[in-house]
This record gives structure tokens, C-alpha cells and sequence, in this order.
């Protein structure tokens, strides 16, 4: 709890790991006798500013999240909610029924997040509706129309690769997922974006890798 607000973890791994291949859910790789999932939740156990956790995952895999959490020795409350079938969708199941002040939403397949992040995003709470990690773009990136044809070119300046943690009032995103439910997005700053909220990136790094083919587990174990 930060500022007697009260602030609710939420990790994500309800995706079908299309992309990771070998038919499993890549959150529940293990990586030195460790899931990937434990690596995001230990961290969110860790931190003293959350206060308690949800795990939004597919039904199909309940029973393994449960062992997951039933291994964790955790002392907060960590509950289960079902996904739905896109990322907004997920994310809307896990903070309808919550009365929090504060969300911070991870991809559970980004096993080094570090508290570092945690504590700076709910630390900008204070001044902002919406906080996001993100590192700064080493190449540049040109936007095209829809034939291919460049429009424009970014600074790399001013522009950013976003990762998660992402933090948000409780409230303001339960009504941005209410409000634009048809509008399709990537993830949850968009939606503040669009209400007219001004989201602040802070200072992550590249570790903060997320695992989405079989490769980056080699590149996981290496910054290991």
C-alpha cells in the first residue's frame, strides 16, 4: 500500500503461446527448476506495495496456476480469474470485481522485472492516471501507410518500445475498458491515450525481455 491507497498485481498469462510452439502455455517453462510464471510472481510477492494478486489465465490451465501459487508460500492473496479472448478482454475480467485504488498490470512471460520497476510506476501514481515502463528505440522506425509506403520517421529520441509493468488508477481504466470495449488495442496505456489521459513512460531496460519463441529462453538463461 502506497498513500493509503491500495494496489492490486495483476500478471497476464492468458495468451495460447502460439508463437513459443511445443504446445504449452511458455509461462509454465521452467528455466533452472523455476517456471517462467514464478519468476513475475515472486516479484510481486516481494514488493511492498502491493497488496494482494490476480493471475488471469485460460481455464484450461487453473490447475497448474493453483499448484504455481500453492508452491509460492505466498502471504498475500493470490486469486485465479479467467481470461477472455483478447488481452483487453483479460484485463477487464481482472479489475471489474476489485475495489483497489491502484492496478499494476505485468506480463507474466517477463520473468526479470525487477522492483526497481514496481516501486517507480507506483511512485508516479501520485502525479499520473497512467505509468509504463519502456526503453528508448535503438534503430530507427519509419511508419508506413497500409502499401508499404513511408509516411514518417519517428525521432528515436521521443520514441519508445513499451513493456510491462504498467500502472493504472483503478478506477479511470475500469471506465476507459467500459467506454471504448470495441476499440482494439495492445495494451491497456491506449485506452488512457484515447480518453484523453496523459500516460508517462519511465526508464526500463533491455533484460526486460518478453518471451514469445523458444530463442528468447536462451536468451533468458544467459541474463540469468
Amino acid at each position: 500500500m502506497i498513500l493509503g491507497k491500495k494496489v492490486t498485481g495483476i500478471i497476464l498469462i492468458a495468451g495460447n503461446s502460439k508463437r513459443f510452439g511445443k504446445g504449452l502455455n511458455k509461462n509454465f517453462e521452467l528455466i533452472n527448476g523455476k517456471s517462467i510464471l514464478s519468476y513475475s510472481l515472486d516479484a510481486f510477492i516481494m514488493n511492498d506495495y502491493i497488496d494482494n494478486i490476480i493471475i488471469v489465465a485460460r481455464e484450461k490451465d487453473v490447475e497448474t496456476v493453483e499448484k504455481i501459487i500453492s508452491e509460492s508460500a505466498s502471504y498475500k492473496e493470490i486469486n485465479v480469474v479467467l481470461g477472455g479472448d483478447s488481452r483487453q478482454q483479460s484485463v477487464y475480467n481482472a479489475i471489474k470485481n476489485i475495489k483497489s485504488n491502484i492496478v499494476i498490470i505485468h506480463d507474466g512471460a517477463r520473468p526479470l522485472i525487477k522492483q526497481e520497476y514496481i516501486n517507480n510506476c507506483i511512485k508516479e501514481m501520485v502525479n499520473f492516471k497512467g505509468v509504463a515502463v519502456g526503453v528508448k528505440v535503438k534503430d530507427t522506425i519509419k511508419v508506413t501507410n497500409d502499401k508499404g509506403v513511408v509516411i514518417e520517421t519517428t525521432e528515436r529520441e521521443n520514441t519508445w518500445a513499451i513493456q510491462t509493468p504498467q500502472c493504472f488508477d483503478r478506477d479511470i481504466l475500469f471506465e476507459m475498458h467500459k467506454r471504448f470495449k470495441n476499440y482494439q488495442t495492445t495494451d491497456d496505456c491506449m485506452l488512457l491515450e484515447k480518453g484523453g489521459y496523459n500516460v508517462k513512460i519511465i526508464n526500463g531496460d533491455y533484460t526486460n525481455i518478453k518471451i514469445t519463441t523458444y530463442d528468447d529462453i536462451n536468451i533468458l538463461k544467459q541474463w540469468l
